[in-house]
């Protein structure tokens, strides 16, 4: 599941996003693989993790234990976010309106 979010989300701000648009729909997920990003080596996110008894799993980059799945996921997001703008920009275009 991909969750947009901003540079300046603080780890709160990415617990409520993750509980509000995952938690609450999926339930409880048994482990997390992270890239290390700041918002989920915080503190918050120790003990929110903690609290739900769930473990959290951290990455390198490409290595063989994972698989590098978080990088890969993340090079995947980027691929459909750029076809997904390029495809919404040619509907635009074909409609006969212009960039302003």
């Amino acid at each position: 599941m991909f969750l947009p979010c901003h540079k300046d989300d603080t780890a709160i701000d990415t617990a409520i996003m993750i509980w509000n648009k995952v938690i609450d729909h999926t339930g409880l997920f048994q482990n997390i693989i992270s890239d290390r990003d700041p918002k989920f080596t915080s503190a918050l996110r120790t003990n929110l993790h903690n609290l739900f008894g769930k473990k959290l799993s951290f990455s390198k980059a490409y290595h063989p234990q994972t698989y590098g799945l978080a990088e890969i996921m993340i090079q995947t997001s980027e691929g459909m976010i750029i076809k997904f703008c390029a495809y919404g920009l040619e509907l635009k275009y074909s409609d006969g309106f212009t960039h302003d």
